[in-house]
């Protein structure tokens, strides 16, 4: 194999393939990134036999080939490579070395055999469609900051998506919860997507698909089965395992009789629960909400650190209300809100709050509040 590819072009290409590559690996192919140059192009495909990334970019091929390195050296001489520099691979598959040349530099480094690489056997997709990379990204962030990281419950070690019904019709879903909040977010259902089933996408998934939908023009084309998801791009494709089991039914859990509503600005209030919960300890976090006509009070007391209030201008209407919540939870869910107000729906003190961003229903979270 002999290969000419412009630095850029190489790094972009290997930094989203490394990043799957786990730092420690029992198998030390795992560690490699399978190197395959054909045409005009070269591919780099990593895996940790539960994700599975392949980018391709554009590059001079003097002479076809493959062979595999390791995946974290490589990027690290990439990266470290001048800008604009052209980088030549060689490999002439006697050695048992990938001689890397770039300006006065060159490198050699130890490569493994092709064959030995694990490749992620193609799946039949029961379902395809494509959806513009706004939308998955608005879909994927908003949800994810509720993923359980409890290894003991699988199933909520993710983001669950599917085909729903919303208020106007038809949606795909993404739903996240660990139990104490949940996100529930909707996008307009895409052309194709009516037969998704159900899946679960784990949460490295979604954190490597972040990097594939960072463009704002691109389309995604998504494929689904009942055992793997694949996102694709005319350059990358991103293909996962998805969860093995059963999402619980998260609709139970979505109140539907709050009736006690305060709208406040959600920039203010997760600036004034940020500040109050400084001299919370740590372990609890608890903020206390007053709620009385017109007027927020938010207090912390923390009898071995000290205690804070801080009052807020809010619009409220109902019979006043005091109820607690974990204060990460609550800076969280207002870090979702991209429009200004952020409403919540209260019941009572012991009963889960809804809210959502003015009266937009596209994007619902819940939050189960706390004894303070």
């Amino acid at each position: 194999m002999k290969v000419s590819i412009e630095r850029s072009a190489l790094l972009k290409a290997m930094s989203q393939a490394q990043s799957v590559v786990e730092r420690r690996n029992t198998i030390p192919i795992l560690a490699n990134v399978l190197i395959e140059a054909e045409g005009n192009s070269i591919s780099f495909r990593a895996t940790d036999l539960d994700i599975e990334v392949i980018d391709k970019a554009p590059a001079m091929v003097e002479l076809a080939g493959a062979t595999t390195v390791g995946a974290h050296t490589l990027h690290e001489i990439v990266r470290k490579l001048p800008d604009g520099a052209m980088v030549e691979l060689t490999d002439d598959g006697t050695t048992g070395r990938l001689e890397i040349k770039a300006g006065r530099s060159s490198f050699s480094l130890a490569t493994l055999p092709k064959e030995d690489f694990p490749v992620m056997a193609s799946s039949e997709y029961d379902c395809n469609f494509s959806a513009a990379a706004p939308v998955l990204r608005r879909l994927f962030d908003k949800s994810k900051f509720a993923i359980s990281t409890e290894e003991t419950r699988y199933y909520l070690n993710g983001v669950y998506m599917h085909a729903s019904d919303g208020t106007d019709g038809k949606v795909l879903r993404c739903v996240a919860t660990d139990g104490h909040r949940l996100a529930r977010i909707d996008a307009p259902l895409p052309e194709g997507a009516e037969a998704l089933p159900g899946v679960i996408v784990p949460r490295k998934t979604v954190n490597e698909l972040r990097k594939l939908v960072d463009d704002d023009e691109m389309q995604i084309a998504v494929s689904v089965s009942e055992t793997k998801i694949r996102f694709a791009t005319p350059e990358i494709t991103l293909t996962s395992k998805v969860i093995d089991g059963s999402f619980p039914d998260y609709t139970r859990v979505i109140p539907v009789g709050n009736t006690r509503r305060m709208e406040v600005d959600a920039a203010e209030f997760a600036q004034a629960v940020d500040r109050v919960s400084t001299v919370s300890s740590e372990r609890s976090r608890a903020v206390k909400l007053s709620l009385e006509e017109d007027r927020l009070i938010l207090t912390v007391n923390a009898p071995d650190s000290g205690a804070a209030e801080e009052v807020l201008a809010v619009a409220y209407a109902d019979e006043p209300l005091e109820i607690g919540f974990n204060a990460k939870y609550l800076l969280e869910i207002a870090g979702q809100v991209d429009r200004e107000n952020a409403v919540f729906l209260f019941n009572s003190s012991g009963d889960p709050t809804l809210m959502r961003e003015g009266n937009d229903e596209s994007a619902v979270y819940v939050v189960m509040p706390m004894r303070v």
